[in-house]
């Protein structure tokens, strides 16, 4: 087996709140070597919790916290879970690389906030923890998003072919992968997370299985037009969002009232697909290849429609290049806990604008006697 400071776990839980992604990871080579994974559902009761953090509320400061070590209970039960599966024990681990849940993302006021208790997940598993990854690219003047396109260039690089890697959980985002020129990447608006929120409005469901009911309604112009013309779209890299901003209030805002439901859906469908082509064509010129990652990449409507918007590029999933596109962010969070005991930087200041490269992450040392 590998030595121990090559094993490292990843965990993330992201906008789409769907539920907590673990992947138990050999880094011991130049591409990363997926041990293990297991992927635990939030159950309606806690994502309801964390979706009311998003927003001011009596007391949520305790909620938060409250919470935050609900996770860390779930996150360390799912990685013990995949260390039995995989029959490691702790020590063979060097750290666990933890994003924690986003319930508010302010890089404009100069804070991003996390929760998940990094130091009950190191006191429950025995392992180290490295958390709190978005915190210093922000105090070095950048957004703290998107982390992940430093993992992308590292993985999927091409000496010859203009690649993009998109993305596409509760948030899109690209990565553009172009020969001989600087990683660049932003994220690009909503992802699942509108038609998420939608759909279980109108059909009590988590997200839209296949793009089935999208698929069942007509594009409404003039919704798209209005939606299209948020300045969000408009503005240049690099910048980054989340359900601060684009939620179901932002949707409502925009309604008539009057619209079919299905048809609501299959237009913001078009809305992840038209921000996501605008982009690629407006900042990624030349591109050969588009690969899709997340939980966005199994939505065949939607990947039907970015093949006729980008019909001079070739679009698949990760999976076609040997990384599971929905563990690819668990993975890359393992990675980035290796950069940061390292001392490794880990940002690309050209993606998220800080003023420099920064060593990221908190550091929770585990305790064993």
């Amino acid at each position: 087996m590998p030595h121990q400071s090559e094993l490292y776990v990843g965990i993330m839980s992201g906008t789409s709140l769907d539920g907590v992604d673990v992947a138990l990871v050999d880094l011991s080579e130049n591409a990363p070597n997926q041990l293990g994974k297991h992927f635990c559902p939030f159950e309606d009761k806690l994502k309801t919790a964390l979706l009311a953090l998003h927003l001011p509320s009596h007391d949520e400061l305790h909620h938060s916290q409250i919470i935050g070590n609900q996770l860390a209970i779930m996150y360390a039960e799912a990685v013990n879970y995949l260390l039995q599966q995989t029959g490691l024990t702790k020590d063979r681990i060097s750290a666990i690389g933890c994003h924690g849940q986003t319930i508010r993302h302010r890089p404009s006021y100069g804070y991003t906030i996390q929760i998940g208790n990094a130091a009950l997940l190191a006191e429950l598993t025995g392992i180290t923890v490295v958390s709190d990854f978005r915190s210093s690219d922000i105090a070095a003047g950048g957004q703290g998003a998107p982390l992940v396109p430093t993992f992308h260039d590292k993985l999927f690089r091409h000496p010859d072919i203009h690649r993009v890697i998109v993305n596409i959980g509760g948030i899109s985002n690209i990565t553009n992968l172009a020969p001989n020129i600087a990683t660049s990447g932003f994220d690009c608006g909503p992802g699942n997370l509108l038609m998420d929120a939608w759909c279980m409005r109108h059909k009590t469901k988590h997200y839209d299985e296949n793009g089935c009911w999208a698929a069942s309604g007509n594009i409404l112009p003039n919704l798209l037009e209005q939606m299209l013309n948020e300045p969000f779209f408009a503005s240049a890299p690099p910048k980054s969002s989340g359900r601060d901003f684009f939620n179901i209030t932002w949707l409502e805002n925009k309604l008539q009232g009057t619209e079919r439901p299905q048809d609501v859906q299959a237009t913001l469908l078009e809305l992840t697909c038209q921000t996501i082509a605008q982009n690629i064509k407006r900042y990624c010129p030349g591109a050969n290849e588009i690969y899709l990652c997340g939980g966005g990449a199994h939505n065949k409507p939607l990947h039907t429609r970015l093949e006729t918007l980008l019909a001079d590029c070739t679009i698949r999933t990760t999976d076609d290049i040997g990384i599971d596109g929905d563990y690819l962010e668990a993975v890359a969070f393992a990675w980035l806990s290796q950069q940061t005991l390292l001392n490794k930087p880990a940002n690309l200041p050209l993606v998220t604008g800080a003023r420099h490269p920064c060593i990221l992450g908190a550091i929770h040392r585990a305790y064993n006697a």
